[in-house]
């Protein structure tokens, strides 16, 4: 079932196209990368899917509420963990997540099992008194993964979420977030480093704005690396961008 939808969607900064005719539409149940290099529209297409950032170019629906007319409803189907922390360092992991429970009108007995809940996919239950300045890198994604599943979102998406940790945490992190799927979660990941795509993964490929690819990591490759599958797209849109 498709949950999400983006429709000929374009953006520009004054005579600059950061989105070009982008079309992206995906089924619940499934981890999808968003692969790009620095400068592609990842974090633009972000700002658009909430609505940091708004366009008339195209449409977005997400959990089949349309963004522009019911954005309320689009929004409340989405968690979101951005590429910089929003955490607040002198509060606890737990005061954070009621905080933040609060904001989506949770309260009482249902804020603290969801809190409990959250806490507990991410081995992270004995911390929940620590404060926010005393956690790891590492802790803090997972502490802002755990806030953005509170409100049990239809849509996780993640902009470059394992940008600065060390690769165990790295390698964690992309796993915990690709069992999410299991439970009927779609998780939109953001990343240019192609080891956290699995060969089942979704793969679409963003490139100076425009859609490169969009299909199965394994289909993709076609008997090479994702790396190398990536950079022979990429370097040549390049070339053809040179030539013209």
């Amino acid at each position: 079932m498709t949950i999400f939808s983006v429709r000929n969607v374009s953006y520009s900064y004054g005579t600059k196209k950061a989105l070009d005719d982008v079309t992206i539409e995906l089924d619940a149940g499934r981890f999808c990368a968003l692969l790009g290099p620095n400068g592609a529209g990842k974090s633009t297409l972000f700002n658009l899917l909430t609505r940091l950032f708004v366009t008339r170019e195209g449409s977005i629906r997400i959990a089949g509420h349309d963004l522009a007319r019911e954005p309320r409803k689009a929004l409340a189907a989405l968690g979101v963990v951005f590429q910089q922390p929003t955490l607040d360092l002198d509060m606890s992991v737990a005061w954070n997540l009621q905080y933040f429970a609060a904001l989506q009108g949770l309260s009482g007995a249902q804020a603290k099992k969801r809190i409990e809940a959250a806490l507990e996919r991410l081995s992270m239950s004995e911390r929940a008194r620590e404060k926010v300045r005393e956690l790891n890198g590492g802790h803090r994604r997972r502490m802002e993964i755990a806030r953005a599943l509170i409100h049990e979102p239809k849509v996780l998406l993640l902009d470059e979420p394992t940008v600065g940790l060390d690769i165990e945490s790295r390698i964690a992190i992309t796993d915990h977030v690709h069992d999410l799927t299991e439970a009927g979660l779609l998780v939109f990941w953001a990343t240019h480093l192609v080891d956290e795509i699995r060969p089942a993964d979704d793969v679409v490929v963003l490139h100076k704005g425009r859609i490169l690819k969009h299909e199965r990591a394994e289909n993709l490759c076609a008997g090479a690396s994702l790396q190398d599958a990536f950079k022979a797209l990429t370097s040549g849109q390049i070339a053809e961008a040179e030539a013209g």
